[in-house]
């Protein structure tokens, strides 16, 4: 079996990803107690069934991804305590933060992430996690996350279950089991075929509305979930979010915080700045540039009302080589901007058809008549371009 998927397995990694960076820091086995230790040195190496793995480090596989490494970290440099708080880690993601912090003794993590399906089924089982999967961070508010919470927690009943035993008597049904008719017969419960028809299509279109979604339901918490809060305030808020900049996911978050509440958040410079000033590989190499993400955080927070405590570097890098950061920030006695509006979201652009982008491309071709003037050579040129 290739040594990767040993591991994940084996039980020592979540994910392959995992396993390809415990594999990176040292990983060996060996299939008899007495056997000489072989060292695994690519990610396809073969391990055969039953061998006894080694890892030289498992710092990778204390938490279901790197995230929660970084987390540690970070919570270690600034001292904070999540021991017995409910906390909400936005861009949950696969859970690394949300694993660190259920480690550090959190009473209740609620995450939130816009996509859906990646977080491990480990966390996802716990009873501690809430996981609200399609909601953008950036537009979130008490209300949709209090709502989007009852419903991870609910199921959807029919308002108007159906009931078999209204459906309309067929005429004639005494024929089924070879009946025959006298004249004590009592047909006055009998349907008509117009009850019959319309049953029949009322039915069809409840079918139709299930399907599409459209159907009226009752929204019920299931009872093991009965005692879970979902308050939408919270003692502490992290996250780790990308392709987009914390300024402006972060009018929405640092609303949830409770007065004096802990804010932690991972930095990623590359989704803080202009394009240009981006390196190759989506890498920020000119160090000049973390002051300038650094100032626009903290104005950001400040701004919004929250005193920053610190600024810190991450102790380790991001997947892709980038430096990161931490900012931690405390919230107000009296929490502010509460009552401001959202920072509004970009329209969606619009698709341009293959059509219009040929006719585009057309207009940029000089018209043969604004070639008036220029030397013969070029003329010619544009002359052949139109033909």
């Amino acid at each position: 079996m290739r040594a990767d998927v040993f591991l994940v397995e084996a039980g020592h990694a979540a994910t392959r990803s995992q396993a390809q960076r415990l594999i990176a820091s040292g990983v060996q086995w060996r299939l008899t107690p007495l056997a000489p230790w072989k060292k695994v040195v690519k990610n396809g190496d073969e391990i055969p069934a039953g061998a006894e793995l080694q890892l030289l480090d498992a710092a990778e596989a204390r938490y279901i991804s790197r995230g929660g490494l970084k987390l540690e970290g970070a919570l270690a440099a600034t001292g904070l305590k999540v021991a017995g708080l409910r906390c909400l880690d936005v861009g949950q993601s696969t859970g690394g933060f949300t694993d660190c912090l259920l480690q550090a003794g959190a009473a209740q993590v609620i995450g939130v992430d816009v996509g859906h399906g990646q977080l491990h089924e480990r966390l996802r089982a716990d009873a501690r996690v809430v996981c609200v999967e399609g909601l953008n961070a950036r537009a979130m508010t008490a209300d949709n996350l209090l709502d989007a919470c009852e419903e991870v927690l609910s199921e959807r009943w029919e308002e108007e279950p159906e009931d078999n035993e209204t459906q309309p008597q067929a005429p004639y049904a005494w024929m089924r089991n070879g009946g025959l008719i006298d004249e004590e017969y009592d047909d006055s419960h009998d349907a008509r075929e117009q009850d019959i028809e319309d049953f029949k299509a009322q039915r069809a279109a409840k079918a139709r509305a299930r399907e599409e979604g459209t159907l009226a339901t009752e929204r019920k918490r299931r009872p093991e979930f009965a005692d879970v809060d979902i308050r939408p305030a919270f003692d502490f808020v992290t996250g780790d979010v990308s392709f987009i900049s914390l300024t402006l996911v972060l009018p929405a978050v640092t609303r949830l915080l409770k007065p004096h509440g802990q804010l932690l958040m991972l930095v990623k410079p590359q989704f803080e700045l202009q394009p240009g000033q981006v390196g190759k590989g989506g890498i920020v190499r000119d160090k000049a540039l973390f002051a300038e993400v650094e100032q626009r955080i903290r104005a950001c927070l400040e701004e919004l009302g929250l005193t920053v405590k610190a600024w810190l570097d991450s102790p380790i890098e991001g997947g892709d080589g980038n430096h990161e950061f931490f900012v931690h920030a405390q919230q107000a006695a009296e929490p502010a901007a509460v009552d401001l509006p959202l920072p509004e979201q970009p329209a969606a652009p619009k698709r341009v058809s293959r059509t219009v982008l040929r006719e585009q491309r057309n207009e940029r071709v000089i018209d043969e008549s604004e070639s008036d003037g220029m030397p013969g050579p070029a003329r010619q040129k544009q002359r052949k371009r139109n033909a």
